[in-house]
C-alpha cells in the first residue's frame, strides 16, 4: 500500500512540476530580465540532470535484457538453450593466465596443454542492436606453446530427456576474431559406458554460423543416454582475440522422408 501511495504522490508532484514549467515557458516572452535569468539557471540545472538520466536510460534500454531467453531457433524445435556464460553475469567476469581445466562458470571449462598460459578470458556486455544475448565471451591468446585449446560446455539434463536417433542438434554462434582461425565443434553423448562423438567445423566465413549434428549417423542407445557436452576446439589460436557474441543450442526431430 505504501508503494502505491508513493507512486501516487510521485505522479501528483510530476504533474505540478510539468504545469509550472509549461506556465513559465508560455510566459517567458513577457518576463522581466532578472526573472528570466533566474528561471534560465534553474532550467539549465534541470536539463543537465534530465540529459544524464536520458543518456543512461537509452544506453541500458538498448542493451539485450539480462536473462533474456530470446533465441533464434529452427521451426519444430522441442528444446533450445543458451549457456549461462552468454545469458547472465557470472561471479568472476575475467581471468588471466588461465590454467588447464579452469572453470569460467558453472558448466563452462577451459582445457589446454600450455606449459605457460598466456590466455585471458572475460565476459563482456553485448551492446549491438542485433544482439539477442546479453553477454559475450572474449578470449585473448598471446604466446601459445600448447597443442590444443578448447572450451567445454555441459548441456543441461533437458537436452538428454527424450533424446532420439531421429533428432538433429543445432549449434548457432556469432563469432568475431582478429585473424582467421578454424573452430571445430564436437558433440559428445554419453550412453552407458560409451560416448558417441560427432565433429563439425564452424563455417566462420558465412553470415550465419551454424552446424547440425545428425544423431542418425551415431550408434546412440536412446534408453541409456545420460549426458551431453560440446567441445569447441580452437586451431592455431596464438596472437588472436576471439569474441563469441552468442552461442545457442537447439534440438528438433528430423523431417520424415
Amino acid at each position: 500500500m505504501a508503494k502505491h501511495g508513493d507512486r501516487l504522490i510521485d505522479r501528483i508532484v510530476h504533474r505540478n512540476v510539468m504545469r509550472r514549467w509549461r506556465r513559465l515557458a508560455d510566459s517567458a516572452a513577457g518576463l522581466d530580465l532578472a526573472s528570466l535569468r533566474r528561471f534560465r539557471t534553474q532550467a539549465l540545472a534541470l536539463r543537465r540532470n534530465l540529459d544524464r538520466l536520458i543518456h543512461v536510460a537509452e544506453h541500458r534500454l538498448a542493451l539485450p535484457v539480462i536473462g533474456s531467453n530470446a533465441i533464434r531457433k529452427p521451426m519444430g524445435s522441442d528444446w533450445a538453450w543458451r549457456p549461462m556464460l552468454w545469458n547472465g553475469p557470472i561471479a568472476v567476469s575475467g581471468q588471466s593466465s588461465v590454467q588447464n581445466k579452469a572453470m569460467i562458470c558453472d558448466g563452462t571449462t577451459v582445457f589446454h596443454d600450455c606449459r605457460h598460459s598466456e590466455l585471458t578470458v572475460r565476459q563482456v556486455r553485448n551492446t549491438r542492436e542485433t544482439d539477442l544475448a546479453p553477454f559475450g565471451l572474449r578470449m585473448d591468446v598471446f604466446r601459445f606453446d600448447g597443442s590444443f585449446l578448447s572450451l567445454v560446455l555441459e548441456l543441461p539434463d533437458a537436452a538428454v530427456d527424450g533424446l532420439r536417433l531421429t533428432h538433429l542438434i543445432q549449434l548457432d554462434a556469432i563469432v568475431e576474431m582478429e585473424t582467421p582461425l578454424e573452430i571445430f565443434a564436437r558433440l559428445n553423448i554419453k550412453h552407458g559406458p560409451n560416448v558417441e562423438q560427432v565433429v563439425r567445423e564452424l563455417p566462420l566465413t558465412e553470415d550465419e554460423v551454424k552446424v547440425e549434428f545428425d544423431l542418425a549417423y551415431t550408434k546412440l542407445n536412446e534408453k541409456r543416454a545420460e549426458r551431453i557436452w560440446i567441445d569447441l576446439i580452437f586451431e592455431g589460436p596464438e596472437m588472436n582475440q576471439i569474441i563469441m557474441r552468442d552461442l545457442t543450442l537447439s534440438r528438433r526431430p528430423r523431417a520424415e522422408l
